[in-house]
């Protein structure tokens, strides 16, 4: 029976319809001489309306074509087609009135007023019988989806209406909080509570929840979608009609607050000013130039006109990304960029790419950063840390380069994590070497968390908070320095340009902020509200998750507290102790048998023989509650 209707072409299916049409015409007089009383029988009376018939059923077909109800699908068969119906059956009872006076029928005038109205009664429920039919077959021959709507309100009763003609897809109950509704029928549906969902999956065989309630907040719609798809739903959610068609803003098109708004301070933008002498016409390399650091050092750099700019990235869709864009911004200048894929743990390659291109300042800020994933992977993120600076910076000095800037961070003070210590290491090495290459000049410049950097804590909230939360801090206590990318770069720049060898540059982030403080604005910021005791009904809950391996409460930008000014107000050298040349070659020598042994414990060993502070990430929580007030780490010596 499918295969016939689905044979059946749009022209063939107009006229079985104009046929049903027109057979209607005698049934439904015989059934008006049956309802009325005339002097003779009802198969007499249509037997007198013989001669008109013919001329009745063609004046039919003449005005239903006309009036183009063949053309009407049976699931558009709603209010206008019913219109055009009541017009159809109108037009007809006067076409049967003008022939039964020109042949002198004796009918009365009322028996075609009936006539008229039983015809359109018989119309529509054809049509009504018809598409039961229909859809009979339809639902017999091919699987159909059963959906049960959350939401009862405006767009979940237009959303039942477009879909109950839908071949494939059956509504079969609403779900909502709104005691008021529950009980009722709308659209022909029950509306039930929410706490009856587990009861109407079984019940009437539910294939998939759709989300009918646009309005609400879009974290409590992922929440009730979460709770869901534990029950193993299928779940989708739909935006509502007025956003459909443009009158409402999408939530999905909201752009995300700006991570540098959530600084807590002013951002400081600080004008390089004559730091630009340091790079202006010279080849700059910067290692890790497709990160965020990277990318933002290579951008800013160009700004001081260098004459090349060699690109060095170990991630090739980071390296063609930066490459990318900083081509539109060379456009028309001179400046040649120089994109090299490739790792600074290669000295060969390291050696080839610093002499080919006569480099003259490198910027070093290559680094595996994650302290999760390095504390997971601790001889990679060890070869790759202390290793890649060793080798890059040793070639550095080896083919005359001028200036070497290590970017390291306040993980490096007292570290508690393998990532951390790796970049104390890394500091280590540089300043031994500023003590035995006097024509190249090392310095490191050590800062805190980067706002809006890869895998920083903003971005992953607003991500938490798009996905409906929650969002997840480790601990209560925990409390960050943070900086912009923008004036983290800018200082950098400068405190390189300053150095004379050997310095450990710190720069003033001003006061930590609390994380859980971080969180909460990144909840607000969005339009949303924290949901906690003192707010029960709130949007997202932030979750305690508890320190992760090697994180501390409180991170240091000092070992010792003792810093001296420099001439930028922003700019801090610190008063550290190095090793010495044997003890960084016995530093070096251990951890290479640790990395061709593969043995994560001798690493490990080393590490804490040589690194101050540094303790097993096991001890971190009380490590970092101590650490983290001790060290003084915003002392100053003017």
């Amino acid at each position: 029976m499918l295969s016939f209707l689905n044979a059946l072409s749009r022209r063939q299916k107009g006229y079985v319809f104009l046929g049903i049409d027109l057979a209607l015409i005698p049934v439904a007089l015989l059934f008006t001489f049956v309802v009325q009383s005339l002097p003779m029988s009802p198969i007499a009376a249509l037997w007198e309306t013989g001669p008109i018939l013919p001329y009745l059923v063609a004046s039919g077909a003449g005005l239903s074509l006309w009036l183009g109800i063949p053309q009407i699908q049976l699931n558009a068969y709603e209010r206008h087609a019913i219109g055009l119906t009541a017009i159809f059956a109108l037009l007809t009872a006067g076409a049967s009135a003008v022939l039964s006076a020109l042949w002198a029928l004796p009918f009365p005038p009322g028996t075609h007023v009936m006539f008229g109205i039983i015809y359109f009664l018989f119309a529509v429920a054809s049509r009504a019988v018809l598409y039961q039919v229909v859809m009979a077959v339809y639902t017999s021959a091919k699987p159909r989806c059963r959906v049960l709507i959350y939401g009862a309100g405006t767009t979940g009763m237009q959303l039942a209406t477009a879909l109950k003609p839908h071949q494939t897809i059956d509504p079969v109950a609403f779900v909502d909080d709104n005691t008021s509704l529950q009980g009722m029928m709308l659209a022909g549906l029950p509306v039930c509570p929410p706490a009856r969902i587990a009861e109407l999956v079984k019940e009437r065989r539910v294939d998939r929840v759709l989300l009918a309630m646009p309005s609400l907040s879009q974290p409590k719609q992922a929440q009730i979608a979460r709770h869901l798809q534990k029950m193993g739903l299928e779940v989708q959610a739909l935006p509502s009609f007025a956003q459909l068609i443009g009158e409402e803003a999408l939530i999905d098109k909201l752009a995300p607050v700006a991570p540098q708004n959530f600084l807590g301070r002013a951002a400081c933008d600080v004008s390089l000013g004559d730091a630009c002498d340091s790079y202006r016409g010279k080849v700059v390399l910067v290692s890790g130039a497709g990160g965020s650091i990277g990318s933002e050092l290579c951008r800013q750099v160009l700004s001081c006109r260098p004459a090349k700019l060699v690109l060095y990235e170990l991630s090739e869709l980071a390296l063609y990304t930066v490459h990318q864009e900083l081509s539109q911004l060379v456009e028309g200048t001179r400046i040649k960029l120089v994109p090299v894929l490739g790792s600074v743990t290669d000295p060969r390659q390291v050696k080839k790419v610093l002499s080919d291109h006569d480099v003259r300042v490198v910027l070093h800020a290559a680094a595996y950063k994650h302290v999760p994933l390095v504390e997971a992977n601790p001889l990679p993120g060890l070869a790759n840390n202390v290793f890649g600076t060793q080798t890059l910076a040793r070639e550095a000095a080896e083919t005359g380069v001028e200036r070497f800037i290590l970017v390291s961070s306040d993980k490096a003070v007292r570290p508690t994590n393998v990532m951390g210590a790796s970049k104390r290491l890394a500091e280590l090495v540089i300043q031994d070497l500023a003590t035995r290459f006097d024509e190249t000049i090392f310095t490191m410049v050590r800062f805190g968390n980067v706002l809006g950097s890869s895998g920083s804590v903003v971005p992953l909230f607003q991500e938490q908070v798009s996905r409906g939360g929650p969002v997840t801090v480790t601990d209560r206590r925990v409390k960050r320095y943070f900086m912009t990318i923008r004036e983290a770069v800018q200082l950098v720049l400068k405190a390189g340009a300053e150095a004379r060898g050997g310095e450990v540059f710190v720069l003033d982030m001003g006061e930590p902020v609390p994380i859980m403080r971080l969180a909460r604005q990144v909840i607000e910021s969005a339009g949303y509200t924290v949901r906690d005791e003192d707010n029960p009904e709130g949007d997202i809950e932030i979750e305690i998750t508890g320190l992760r391996p090697g994180e501390k409460l409180s991170e240091e930008l000092t070992i010792t507290g003792d810093l001296i000014g420099t001439r930028h107000q922003k700019i801090f050298c610190a008063r550290e102790e190095k090793l010495s040349e044997i003890e960084v070659a016995s530093v070096l020598r251990g951890l290479r048998h640790a990395l061709a042994a593969s043995d994560e414990d001798a690493a490990r060993a080393v590490v804490t023989r040589w690194v101050e502070g540094y303790r097993l990430a096991e001890a971190t929580g009380t490590a970092g509650a101590e650490t983290g007030l001790a060290g003084g780490g915003r002392g100053r010596t003017p």
